[in-house]
């Protein structure tokens, strides 16, 4: 009899779990009460496209919908078998995407760092907004550095960002993950747009980081305030 790890191997089994993701997905979307913050968001952005949308792990399952269908994105995703159903799971959405995870420093040449880094400079030359959790796995809410250097190499701003229901199971995981549940409301909340300089140096380029990171929990707490009906401004 295969073990658990083997069928969870198997592409067959992926792409199913993959399917059934984006359709549920697809529901808790479509039974939400949306409410997108700033109001004016897809005007604003202008001369900002493309840039990286930057968001932490465990927040990620809605965000495909956060784009409009007039914008092109790619979003990074890991080269674990996670990773593959999560990969099916963003294409079936309308989400392009490019394998190869982060690293704890600025290690791109472990995990295929090297070529996913050098696509995603392509993919923002070509004009299509990088996603990509700013936080590195087994390190939640912890920004790394690849994020700012991409930004500083590339010259486009990271904007952070959150999608977040009222209805929501809270898992007890390393990144705290929150289980959207349909026929709720529903919060996408982009916060001020983050410019790294081209020539920072690492002093800087570590402002810049702790920067992500107070953008990211503002856009996670606003949205959770929305939602929750609280009255946090």
């Amino acid at each position: 009899m295969p073990s658990l790890k083997r069928i969870a191997r198997s592409r067959r089994v992926q792409r199913a779990i993959g399917v059934f993701a984006s359709e549920y997905l697809r529901l808790v979307r479509n039974t939400c009460r949306v409410t997108l913050e700033p109001g004016d968001l897809y005007d604003r952005w202008g001369p900002d496209l493309p840039f990286i949308a930057a968001m932490w792990h465990g927040q990620h399952f809605l965000t495909p919908f956060a784009k409009p269908d007039s914008v092109e994105v790619k979003v990074l995703v890991s080269r674990h078998r996670d990773g593959e159903i999560n990969a099916i799971a963003a294409e079936r959405l309308g989400i392009g995407t490019i394998r190869g995870s982060g690293d704890h420093g600025r290690r791109y040449d472990r995990k295929g760092g090297v070529g996913a880094f050098m696509s995603m400079l392509k993919a923002l030359e070509e004009g299509y907004i990088v996603a990509m959790t700013a936080d590195v796995p087994k390190v939640s809410r912890v920004a790394g550095s690849g994020i700012v250097t991409l930004a500083q190499i590339s010259g486009r701003p990271i904007y952070p960002f959150t999608v977040a229901t009222s209805r929501r199971i809270q898992l007890n995981n390393w990144d705290h993950s929150a289980l959207n549940l349909p026929f709720g409301r529903m919060a996408i909340v982009f916060g001020a747009p983050i410019r790294v300089p081209r020539d920072a140096d690492d002093i800087v380029l570590e402002g810049y980081r702790r920067e992500v990171e107070r953008g990211l929990n503002a856009v996670v707490d606003r949205a959770y305030a929305i939602v929750d009906g609280t009255k946090r401004s």
